[in-house]
């Protein structure tokens, strides 16, 4: 279930990136380019890093898919697809095997 959503995620980032949806915060990223995407998943990394060290793991949560959803941005802005950097992470589990 999971992995249909973030493909389903994965479609309508890349639609906004195409079609440029007045209104779409997505689209006014891809607009805006890659150094305010990329700015944007560094400011969610350091909110879940200080989210990290609280107690309230709803918030913790919160700025995890932030961070999941501004990483997928900046891949689509950068024409990788999700699967080619899972597909690094599993060579690199086949080598330490």
């Amino acid at each position: 279930m999971a992995v249909e959503f973030l493909d389903q995620l994965k479609a309508i980032i890349r639609e906004r990136k195409q079609s440029a949806s007045e209104g779409s915060y997505t689209a006014k990223l891809f607009a805006r380019g890659t150094n305010k995407i990329a700015q944007k998943v560094g400011e969610e990394a350091v909110e879940l890093v200080i989210e990290a060290m609280s107690n309230d793991d709803q918030l913790f949560k919160n700025e995890a898919a932030d961070l999941l959803f501004h990483y997928l941005i900046l891949l689509e802005d950068r024409n990788i697809d999700l699967d080619e950097v899972i597909a690094i992470l599993e060579d690199r589990h086949r080598e330490r095997q």
